[in-house]
């Protein structure tokens, strides 16, 4: 699975690792996700959904509803 928020969209940064010597080789600076699974109460169902830990915070601030809105206004299937 790729390593991105379905909320905010955050994606893995790239940069380089650089050795005691100075030698650089290529990394990736991933986004904390974590899978968590929320009741959406207007469709009567659990919602798996994979966030960020600032999306999850996003969600505590805003509720489960607004946050799978602007999910499917992105073109993400919830």
């Amino acid at each position: 699975m790729s390593a991105h928020c379905m909320l905010t969209g955050a994606r893995p940064g790239f940069g380089n690792r650089i050795s005691h010597s100075h030698r650089r080789t290529s990394r990736r600076f991933d986004p904390n996700i974590q899978s968590k699974r929320y009741w959406l109460p207007s469709e009567g169902r659990h919602v798996r959904l994979r966030l960020s830990t600032k999306g999850i915070k996003t969600v505590d601030v805003i509720g489960v509803e607004a946050a799978v809105a602007r999910i499917r206004a992105r073109g993400v299937k919830v």
